[in-house]
């Protein structure tokens, strides 16, 4: 019953996206995805309850574990807008499954009687297959899986450079999915098929029951506006990483200044930090500037991305009116959504960011009353 249960949900959930409202390209991905899943699920069912007269058609989809890599690559690059040329080098992913397939076309051409003389043999004559299959499989887990959390890693750099408030737009829960793929992946590397398809089993439970439940897997529409160029980021500082990613830029060092000197006076005299939903478009319309020149001026002239830039304003002015005596009277976290702040999580994983300390304890050594409600 478990595995029928998680069958019926990989085909339910497949459903639910192919007839969604607005869906993405990253949906229709997802939804092949579990139709792959289940049909894989219902393959290795067969095999546990099925005649062994029919062992050798099940190998059908011998070849599906090398699936799984490339869909969770194509999934997370659809959904984070990256990577364009995807399309072009699409065929190049599905070689080692038509490789697979070429081998196996042969035996399914010889009779029955010699294709169960196989299996009744442990697939003698066939170990370097076998071999071959099983390294294909465990190079592509790990493969897909790092350039997969890759792709997520340059999401998050490349979010906190359009976005001041990251909470929506992080795709946390894309983690957690890359890192239940992994866990499989381990277990086919020192598990059995039981233990495997147990986990795939649960893998698509846990991915009916959560994406159903949060926002996110079923119901997020695209976060990303196509027409902004999105380039994978690396863990260098980002003095270091901005010299090298605007090297080939046209704007002028004279153009820069005056564009940062415009920056300036904006968060100053307009304040526009204090809108929680700010984005760097949103700003660069404001100055009358593009963004992707905005964004250059403050790497490279700020040493920040946009996210910390703009937190930066609003830990600052959180600060000035925390001294107020008149402020006194209001929480700690009133006065944080008086600052820009959306919730509280995000202000105190950015005070202590910024300023090396958490707020109650900046509070007690700034000898200011306020509650921490």
């Amino acid at each position: 019953m478990f595995y029928i249960a998680s069958i019926s949900i990989a085909f339910l959930l497949s459903l639910i996206l192919f007839t969604k409202q607005g869906k993405t390209k990253a949906d229709v991905i997802l939804a092949f995805w579990l139709v792959i899943i289940g049909v894989h699920l219902a393959f290795y069912y067969a095999s546990l309850v099925a005649d062994p007269y029919y062992y050798p058609y099940l190998l059908v989809g011998y070849p599906f574990p090398l699936l799984h890599g490339p869909f969770l690559y194509f999934y997370t690059a659809s959904l984070t807008n990256q990577h364009p040329y995807l399309k072009k080098h699409l065929a190049w992913h599905f070689i080692p499954v038509l490789l697979i397939y070429s081998v196996l076309i042969p035996f399914f051409l010889r009779p029955h009687s010699e294709r169960l003389e196989v299996f009744a043999n442990h697939g003698e004559g066939y170990e370097w297959f076998f071999m071959i299959h099983r390294i294909l499989v465990l190079l592509s887990g790990v493969a897909y899986t790092i350039l997969s959390l890759w792709l997520l890693h340059g999401h998050i750099g490349n979010v906190q450079n359009r976005f001041s408030q990251t909470e929506k737009v992080n795709l946390a829960w894309l983690r957690y999915l890359i890192y239940g793929v992994g866990v499989v992946w381990l277990a086919v590397f020192f598990g059995n098929d039981v233990i495997i398809f147990s986990l795939v089993a649960l893998f698509v439970l846990l991915l009916g029951y959560f994406g159903i439940k949060q926002v996110g897997i079923f119901t997020q529409a695209s976060l990303i506006d196509s027409s902004v160029a999105f380039n994978v980021v690396d863990s260098s500082p980002i003095e270091e990483r901005e010299q090298g990613k605007y090297l080939k830029s046209t704007l002028s060092s004279e153009r820069q200044t005056e564009i940062h000197a415009k920056l300036a006076r904006a968060m100053d005299e307009q304040r526009l930090f204090l809108n929680p939903e700010l984005t760097i478009a949103q700003l660069a319309e404001s100055i009358a500037v593009h963004p992707n020149h905005l964004s250059q001026v403050i790497n490279s002239m700020e040493a920040k991305t946009f996210y910390d830039f703009i937190n930066t304003y609003r830990i600052n002015e959180f600060k000035k009116l925390a001294a107020q005596p008149q402020n006194q009277k209001y929480t700690l976290l009133a006065l944080a959504f008086e600052c820009g702040f959306n919730s509280k999580t995000a202000f105190y994983r950015n005070f202590k960011n910024l300023t090396g300390q958490s707020p109650t304890q900046y509070l007690k050594d700034q000898d200011i009353q306020i509650q921490a409600g």
